[in-house]
């Protein structure tokens, strides 16, 4: 996600507007939650109530999530990874097709 820079004002009680682009970042509209987190003096605000049911997902948000909090970032991907990576793209899948050797889920 791009980086977005807005600034609202704050009314005398204690009301802002979220400019439209945040909103728009956050996939909230009228009648929608958002959650404000307080984090080292600096205010985090990220859509409320939102549960994922695919559980790759949420695994996976969980670990940008905690990654973000840490301060570690995830380390690049292996080369040969990345070079198999790439010598499929553009490539056609077929998802009736069979798998071969082992697979583990």
């Amino acid at each position: 996600m791009p980086a977005i820079h807005e600034v609202a004002t704050l009314t005398t009680k204690g009301q802002i507007t979220l400019p439209k682009s945040i909103r728009q970042a956050l996939g909230v509209d009228a009648g929608g939650k958002v959650a404000f987190d307080l984090r080292d003096g600096q205010v985090v605000v990220t859509r409320a109530g939102v549960e994922h049911q695919d559980p790759a997902i949420g695994a996976f948000l969980d670990l940008l999530a905690r990654d973000m909090e840490t301060g570690r970032h995830i380390q690049a991907l292996p080369d040969d990874l990345v070079r198999a990576m790439l010598s499929h793209t553009g490539h056609g899948v077929n998802l009736d097709e069979d798998i071969d050797g082992d697979v583990a889920l």
